[in-house]
């Protein structure tokens, strides 16, 4: 079972104000601060919140598999009803407008859970339902969640054989053909689909239902091809016999099982590791079974109870990610390289690294045999990201130099090389992921099924190989920075695939290329649309909105996060001494409260569109970051514009 999640509560001390040593002082705390937060062992997480649907599902999971609720009962009612918006709906993060399918599944929970369908609160939730369409415009996922408990007709779910797991890896629609997180849950899904299993729920939520639309509900949507073959599929089904099916049932319950985690999970996320638990218990795996006690232990770790946020799961936990981060910045901000805290964080991490296990990675680099990466949680050894990898290496650069660091770094350099994809480019989880057929599917309305190259990751992967001494005339790297170059958008700015939005790619990719010394003109660009984006209170900001629409793109509240990550952009491209700089500095100082930052608005990005983070210790590492480079300065050799 993972360590449980730090829980960043409201600071409560008076806002300081700027001026004199304040700078240094709110360096001062905010070390503090995070020092005083690291874990034994070494390690370094907090909550990464997303949104309520976590809960909702879970609630719906143990329905299935015929748990009790009792233990969870107050503490997901608190939570469900405190993360609702003031018109009774959900969304998918905090300040977002109402989202249809996360209402639903909220709704039906607290249903399940006890709470009156005739209260004024579960009618406001139920009117929002109505007004956006009900049940019949829900996406796919919500669908097959009611039509476990036989609330939306099977006739009306997508279907997807479970023979899809021999094609071979040529073949269209192959389980390779799709990102890392999207294979770890669509297998368990070709036994639930395949089966269509009903089970009582305890309650009806026929009311879901707007009067008119019953008969959409057992429509597929979607054209072309793929439609007529999901007709096809269904006739197949309803035959007396189907040669193979059960053979392939047994087949990809074994794969599922080949990639459970040691903690229980699969790929440390929460989609796969829930229809992983339903498809096994669809095949005749008892709830005491090992891998399924491991699997629903595991779940139980990934929960959070408190008096402030009742009781809520979270989506995943990110202790590799965050550690890097805080020993970036506390090594900026003047903490010794021989440390405890830093030696001890370096320790863990090294523990961490992936060794010979080859993963689901593998498949598209021939030649593989060991890895060398890190993976984003407490255990996944199965996906390891390029992500992760690079800032590791950044991060355990900073540390003492010994023979085991130095070994760890060359591996893990080794690994990111052969994980390059074929434009030049990175992605997180595997290379050149790129098939789109995969989005012709109706299956395909949720989240990203696909993990190509992105700018955010690609930019990781050159600030390691710049530090790492490759120079911009290196193949590689020169491949990168053109690859860089393309995707800039006509403003100056980058797109964010992990971060939101235009901040984060813009400021990753800023950090990249200063680092390697190459394409100062984009530099230039990056720095003057950061600049022209700033907010009257000194600070930055950009929602989550600006995936949907690109006018908002570096529009928002400012944030203790995206304003440290356009103050660190400034230093790095050698304006720490600008106006724009020392007004974001002076923001950071001013809104420092109890040693930390106060944040509420999501700047983490899961599925652009569909899935946003609130990484609880992004509003406290980042400014410490930006914060000791105003202070100790930059590192000239990441900043050869100094």
């Amino acid at each position: 079972m993972p360590p449980e999640a730090l829980v960043v509560a409201p600071p409560v001390a008076t806002p300081r104000t700027h001026g004199g040593g304040e700078l240094h002082a709110a360096l001062t705390d905010g070390v503090d601060w995070l020092l005083e937060r690291q874990s034994p062992q070494g390690w370094w997480t907090a909550e990464l919140e997303s949104n309520a649907t976590m809960t909702a599902e879970h609630v719906l999971l143990l329905c299935f598999l015929g748990l009790p609720l009792d233990g969870i009962r107050e503490g997901a009612v608190t939570h469900l009803l405190d993360a609702r918006r003031d018109d009774g709906s959900w969304a998918l993060y905090h300040d977002g407008p109402a989202d249809l399918s996360t209402t639903i599944e909220c709704y039906a929970a607290l249903k399940v859970l006890g709470v009156d369908a005739a209260s004024d609160l579960m009618r406001r939730s139920l009117r929002v339902v109505h007004e956006q369409g009900g049940l019949a415009r829900a996406r796919v996922f919500t669908k097959i969640w009611l039509a476990l408990f036989g609330e939306h007709p099977w006739e009306g779910v997508p279907s997807m054989p479970p023979e899809l797991i021999a094609f071979p890896r040529w073949m269209p629609l192959n389980l390779y053909d799709f990102a890392s997180w999207a294979r770890g849950t669509i297998a368990p899904l070709l036994i639930v689909l395949s089966r269509r299993p009903v089970r009582p729920l305890g309650v009806s939520l026929g009311e879901l239902v707007v009067p008119g639309t019953q008969r959409l509900l057992r429509r597929v949507p979607g054209d072309g091809p793929f439609w007529w073959l999901d007709r096809a599929q269904k006739l197949y089904e309803r035959l007396p016999r189907q040669p193979l099916r059960a053979a392939a049932r047994r087949r990809v319950a074994d794969w599922v099982i080949a990639r459970q985690e040691a903690d229980g999970s699969w790929g440390g996320i929460q989609p796969p590791w829930v229809y992983s638990l339903i498809a096994l218990d669809l095949e005749g795996y008892a709830l005491d079974h090992p891998v399924m006690r491991a699997g629903l232990a595991g779940l139980d770790g990934f929960a959070l109870r408190d008096d402030r946020g009742g009781w809520r799961l979270q989506a995943c936990m990110s202790p590799v990610w965050d550690t890097a981060l805080s020993i970036l910045a506390l090594r900026a901000a003047g903490v010794r390289a021989d440390h405890d805290s830093i030696r001890r964080a370096a320790r863990w991490l090294l523990d961490e690294q992936i060794g010979d296990r080859v993963g689901d990675w593998a498949v598209r680099v021939p030649g593989a045999r060991v890895c060398g990466g890190w993976a984003f949680e407490f255990a996944n050894d199965t996906y390891p990201d390029v992500d992760d990898t690079a800032v590791v290496v950044l991060a355990l650069l900073r540390c003492e130099p010994t023979v085991e660091v130095a070994r760890a770094i060359e591996r893990a350099a080794r690994w990111v090389l052969a994980m390059r994809s074929s434009d030049g480019g990175w992605a997180a989880f595997d290379r050149d992921n790129t098939r789109q057929v995969v989005y012709r599917l109706p299956f395909a309305d949720f989240g990203a099924l696909l993990d190509p190259p992105s700018e955010d990751v690609t930019a990781h992967a050159v600030e390691m190989l710049a530090a790492l001494g490759r120079p911009p005339s290196d193949p590689v790297v020169a491949a990168a920075v053109d690859r860089l170059r393309t995707w800039r958008r006509p403003d100056g700015s980058w797109f964010g695939r992990w971060g939101v939005n235009h901040v984060y790619g813009t400021w990753c990719v800023i950090a990249a290329l200063c680092a390697a010394g190459a394409g100062p003109d984009m530099v230039d660009a990056g720095v003057a649309w950061l600049i022209g984006h700033q907010n009257g209170d000194g600070g930055w900001g950009e929602t989550c909105l600006s995936y949907e629409d690109a006018s908002f793109a570096g529009v928002g509240a400012s944030t203790p996060s995206q304003t440290a990550w356009a103050c660190t952009a400034l230093q790095l491209a050698g304006l720490g001494d600008c106006a724009a700089a020392r007004r974001g500095i002076a923001h950071l100082v001013r809104t420092q409260t109890g040693g930390t930052w106060s944040q509420d608005l999501f700047t983490g990005t899961g599925f652009p569109g569909d899935f946003y983070i609130d990484y609880q210790l992004y509003r406290h590492v980042f400014p410490v970051l930006a914060l000791g480079q105003a202070v100790h300065g930059v590192d000239t050799a990441r900043s050869p514009r100094h």
